[in-house]
């Protein structure tokens, strides 16, 4: 049983060889066909690209094309280069050397949702240890249409090369801001009229039943116990996702992805109304 929602088994049933490339997670490398073109797409400074000796097909030359067009080297390489290099052990011939994933300011993604002219919706992360997760939680986010995601500087993964191949390059089209303390966090937000939703399956309304028609932060919990005490105490409200099962928890992004979902459901229906 866990105090919110993340499978207490993620991490101990996770393979030996996860758990090895993840003691060697790099921020400035991106992996795989998918993630090295959005990453040529999105502007960001790639200074190389390194292929697998004849492994010229399919998207990869997709990715050749987009380098030959920005003018970024590409140099080619023996595979067994691109594995000692890689942390995902799933580079698909690939692999850019960029520069390391630049954060934005808690400020950049209030300004971004009124940019768009629309009311604030983000995400907070409370302790997301499992670079899967956040990648998935990355990837649903951009499409729910959230506007930012916060994480903790402290024992909360980072933009990692899993996390990039994971998200399917959804990384670089999301503000992600890392701060050093979340709940000075959500008191800022609270400053600016956002309601703070926690997901924990304690909680007092489900999620189909809660109006999230303003303007909006929800917080994930950790995979093991989920919210921390002090920052479930600032939340304005708890919410629930219903289950009828045995199993009495959820995996953080399949949690994270119900309720965003809810979310854009409700914003959808709004917007017709």
């Amino acid at each position: 049983m866990t105090n919110g929602y993340g499978n207490y088994f993620e991490k101990k049933n996770r393979s030996k060889n996860e758990c090895n490339s993840e003691n060697k997670f790099r921020e400035d490398i991106v992996e795989g066909r998918n993630a090295v073109i959005e990453a040529l797409k999105s502007g960001k400074t790639v200074e190389q690209i390194l292929v697998s000796n004849g492994d010229i097909t399919g998207s990869i030359n997709v990715v050749l094309a987009l380098a030959k067009e920005k003018r970024i080297v590409v140099k080619k390489v023996d595979r067994k280069k691109l594995d000692s290099m890689s942390s995902t052990e799933a580079h698909q011939g690939v692999i850019a050397k960029v520069t390391p994933y630049k954060y934005c300011e808690l400020e950049d993604i209030l300004d971004y949702s009124k940019q768009k002219n629309e009311k604030p919706f983000i995400l907070i992360l409370d302790e997301i240890e499992d670079p899967h997760n956040l990648g998935s939680i990355i990837r649903t986010a951009e499409v729910c249409g959230v506007h930012g995601i916060i994480i903790p500087k402290r024992r909360n993964v980072g933009i990692t090369p899993i996390v990039y191949k994971t998200s399917a390059g959804a990384v670089e089209h999301m503000k992600i801001c890392k701060v050093a303390n979340i709940n000075s966090s959500i008191d800022k937000l609270k400053k600016h009229g956002i309601w703070i939703y926690g997901a924990d399956m304690h909680g007092e309304n489900y999620c189909y039943d809660t109006d999230f028609s303003g303007n909006i932060a929800v917080i994930i919990g950790n995979e093991g116990k989920g919210i921390s005490k002090l920052t479930r105490e600032k939340c304005d409200i708890l919410v629930k996702i219903p289950m009828v099962g045995t199993i009495t928890s959820l995996n953080a992004s399949v949690a994270g992805g119900i309720i965003m979902y809810e979310i854009l459901r409700q914003k959808l229906k709004g917007n017709k109304n």
